[in-house]
């Protein structure tokens, strides 16, 4: 199932929200407040468990290293869960098409300090395989999903698990990982039609754009609703270490649909957390291309040479916007750095100030020039976790822990993660543009001088 159609208008659309308890739509809780007190991100180490005695069911979505670890980052989710919940986490299903990949995984948590969670999980290769097996006491409170993004958001049988969990499980929780999907451009409506079928079914859904949950980024929001800034411009920088990248459908587009989509994700949706909506049609790139002079790699792991080279990657991708408020943004997204440490920086300006953030992935320092100060103070954030301040307000959220203003908040919706996802899109596409009319020009050029080279033989 594809189409043409283009996402509806989303200006305007949002419903006011009811408090938590009574059913609301995170959408629309977001828009009225989108940021939490640095102070209350608790580092996991120092956090308590979710109080209660009754079982936190959860559903497991994909077997793979967001959920499970590995050597290669700092992800885990079924580490923060188990940290957060403690003896009332019952993770009733994991569910993988690769059940060799999943019983090996469940073993390993069986076999550690917290078998209590896994001891009755069962594998299943989909979630129908789940519903037709499942009991009323393994009915999920929550389900995380895991799964790679070109297995997500659609309305297409197979790739559509947002709608298959709203069929089979209306109401309850979700938690999805970026971004939403990486299908082709005629799908991006689909995204946004399972965005309304989310909030309206009042389901409290988050998505996995950690950076949002930074102590760093949150003090940069802390600062400018304290000094009732308007951000004026975004500048955000991302440089991956290509070396370390050997996965071969990481550099083909068709697979991957292309680095800033799957990965500069992230430095776009904190440019939109900042500088608000874009204007879509205002967005301009250019890229660097594996077949210009300055597009040379000479560390790749893979053999490009297999990839059609209509589907090989950018090496640079420079694009730029204007935000609805009149702002300015800009990302450049870069495959140039060899090694293993990317190098990634946001800045935001303001009348008068300038926050920078600078390693955000590892050890994240903020840089901060105020009114009246030529210097830049700087700012640490030790023990910060992101990834468990994600899902620990996502289960406060659940929990109803409280009704304080100051309480716990999702800071990324669904519908918020669409409008990322369409702005990498817009990007990708306006690169792609620029280098087809780069193309177009230099063939007129070569013609137009082998013709006036035959007129001159004549």
């Amino acid at each position: 199932m594809t189409s043409t159609k283009q996402p509806a208008s989303r200006r305007g659309s949002e419903r006011r929200p009811e408090r938590r308890g009574s059913g609301y739509s995170t959408s629309s809780f977001q828009s009225r407040r989108q940021s939490i007190d640095p102070s209350r991100l608790i580092p996991m180490d120092k956090t308590t468990h979710v109080g209660g005695t009754d079982d936190f069911n959860v559903v497991f979505i994909g077997a793979g290293n967001i959920m499970f670890g590995s050597d290669e980052g700092p992800w885990n989710h079924s580490f923060r869960f188990e940290h957060k919940l403690g003896l009332r986490l019952k993770v009733v299903a994991l569910i993988d098409p690769a059940i060799e990949r999943a019983t090996a995984v469940l073993q390993k948590k069986c076999d550690s300090f917290v078998v209590s969670a896994y001891q009755a999980t069962r594998v299943f290769k989909t979630l129908d395989d789940f519903v037709k097996n499942m009991s009323p006491k393994d009915r999920p409170r929550a389900i995380v999903v895991g799964s790679p993004p070109m297995f997500r958001g659609t309305l297409q049988s197979g790739r559509d698990i947002e709608m298959q969990i709203l069929k089979h499980f209306p109401g309850v929780a979700i938690f999805l990982e970026k971004p939403i999907a990486t299908g082709p451009k005629t799908e991006l409506y689909e995204a946004f039609h399972i965005a309304k079928a989310i909030s309206d079914s009042k389901a409290i859904c988050s998505v996995g754009y950690m950076l949002r949950y930074l102590k760093a980024v949150q003090k940069m929001k802390q600062i400018i609703e304290e000094n009732e800034l308007v951000v004026m411009a975004t500048i955000a920088r991302y440089a991956c270490a290509y070396e370390s990248i050997a996965k071969p459908d990481w550099w083909d587009k068709s697979k991957s649909a292309g680095p800033v989509i799957e990965q500069g994700t992230h430095f776009c949706d904190l440019s939109r957390y900042f500088g608000g909506e874009v204007d879509i049609a205002s967005v301009t790139a250019h890229s660097l291309d594996w077949d210009e002079n300055a597009g040379h790699l000479s560390r790749m792991r893979v053999d490009e040479s297999k990839i059609a080279p209509e589907n090989r990657i950018p090496r640079v991708t420079a694009a730029s916007w204007k935000y609805d408020s009149g702002a300015v943004g800009s990302f450049t997204h870069t495959a140039t750095l060899q090694g293993h440490n990317y190098s990634c920086e946001l800045e935001i300006h303001a009348d008068g100030y300038s926050l920078k953030l600078i390693n955000p992935y590892v050890q994240p320092i903020l840089y901060v020039r105020k009114p009246g100060d030529d210097h830049e103070q700087m700012y640490t954030f030790p023990d910060d976790d992101p990834f468990f301040s994600e899902v620990s307000n996502w289960i406060d959220v659940i929990e109803d822990i409280e009704e304080d203003p100051e309480a716990a908040q999702i800071l990324s919706s669904y519908e918020d993660a669409c409008r990322t996802y369409e702005l990498t899109w817009a990007i990708r596409e306006a690169s792609e543009r620029s280098r087809a009319s780069r193309l177009a020009a230099r063939e007129t050029t070569v013609f137009e001088e082998e013709e006036a080279e035959a007129e001159a033989e004549a």
